[in-house]
């Protein structure tokens, strides 16, 4: 949902109408997930994408249709023995919900980005289902400063506040709640809950060339990407015009101040023992996601045995990347970036790295996102670059 954000926030600001189509659930092999918009604008544009090309324009033929009737509707497209029906070459199955985004003050996509926007993590909740349900469509926006909105039913709203509250900071899938009976209508009611969070943090310590490539990466994956090194001459905004910030000071003292979670990921390319053995501690201690450090075989085993000398425990060890990247081959800043960016996906992703012809199995998939490497040693990883 996140992806479309922009273009709403322009389309709420300057008052123009539009319906986004959002996919609330999948079945087998589906190219999008659940929580994947398209936005079409009251004059035909579109923006965003629900199914990669084959069940768009199906799609884009029903927020037309919303656009004019004012009504929410749902559909779902699959694998049909009809020969005309709209399938997914796929093979699997996603249901999608259609609604149109008003100028009222309280819509709740309207909350949603002023919250993002913001900087504030809330998770809008619609109702999708059961089919014709005259709520179809109303929802409302719950952040850790209570609910705003309703779905029309005072019972329902209570159950989705209490849903939507395990959800919020759990990360940032959507996904349907089955909900029990509400209100005299009874029967079970679904609600597709999307968390919405500011972009997550990118941090990036070391003034190199990696690091340009790796900050406009990390811009095109959604990331919010900080820049960091003790030099002044080499750390500016000049070298690295696609981070968000630049900063000059030194890098542990910045991690330690500086707001780190689950989402934040830490690449740590200074190729400098004074700085990355005291950061990557840092690193290991805290909550980020990921934690990458770039260098060859050797210095990654002689940094093992400072952060080990330094308390560092084994389990903490096996949070990271190191040497960071998966083995495409890379010579250049630019394809190192691009290993380290899909490794990076792949951990995110719960993905093994392999060439999809070496694996059976759906190629698209719903997946776990954040696993976690195996412990030190455990198996060993290519080198990508920089002299590895």
């Amino acid at each position: 949902m996140r992806e479309v954000f922009p273009q709403l926030r322009r389309l709420l600001a300057a008052g123009e109408p539009c319906a986004v189509a959002t996919v609330f659930r999948t079945e087998g092999s589906a190219p999008r997930p659940a929580g994947a918009s398209l936005v079409v604008t009251g004059d035909g544009a579109v923006v965003g994408s629900v199914s990669g090309g084959c069940v768009e324009s199906a799609v884009y033929e029903l927020c037309r249709q919303a656009l004019e009737d004012g009504r929410a509707r749902t559909e779902r497209f699959g694998a049909d023995d009809d020969p005309f029906a709209v399938a997914l070459t796929c093979g699997g199955t996603l249901d999608v919900l259609v609604r149109v985004v008003t100028g009222a003050a309280d819509d709740p996509l309207r909350r949603a980005v002023r919250a993002e926007a913001d900087g504030r993590a809330v998770v809008v909740a619609t109702v999708v289902g059961p089919a014709g349900s005259a709520l179809l469509g109303r929802g409302l926006v719950v952040g850790g400063a209570g609910a705003e909105g309703t779905t029309g039913d005072a019972d329902l709203d209570d159950a989705v506040v209490r849903g939507a509250g395990e959800v919020l900071g759990a990360g940032d899938d959507a996904r349907v709640l089955r909900l029990g009976a509400a209100g005299p209508r009874g029967g079970a009611v679904e609600v597709l809950v999307e968390p919405v969070a500011p972009p997550p943090r990118m941090l990036l310590f070391g003034a190199v060339e990696p690091v340009a490539a790796l900050t406009r990466l990390g811009r095109f994956l959604g990331y919010r990407v900080t820049v960091c090194d003790a030099r002044a001459v080499f750390a500016t905004p000049e070298r690295f015009p696609d981070a968000d910030e630049v900063v000059v000071r030194w890098p542990v003292e910045y991690l330690r101040t500086t707001a780190v979670d689950e989402r934040t990921v830490v690449c740590v390319l200074t190729h400098d023992e004074r700085f990355d053995v005291p950061l990557l501690e840092e690193a290991l201690r805290g909550p980020a996601g990921y934690v990458g450090a770039l260098g060859s075989r050797r210095t990654h085993r002689e940094r093992v045995d400072r952060l080990l000398a330094r308390g560092v425990s084994p389990v903490q060890l096996g949070r990271l990347f190191g040497p960071v990247g998966l083995d495409l081959g890379a010579r250049s800043p630019e394809e190192t970036a691009v290993s380290i960016v899909a490794e990076l996906i792949a951990h995110r992703n719960g993905g093994s790295g392999a060439p999809l012809r070496s694996t059976d199995g759906p190629i698209h998939r719903s997946g776990q996102r954040g696993g976690r490497p195996a412990a030190v040693g455990a198996h060993p990883r290519p080198a990508v670059g920089c002299g590895r």
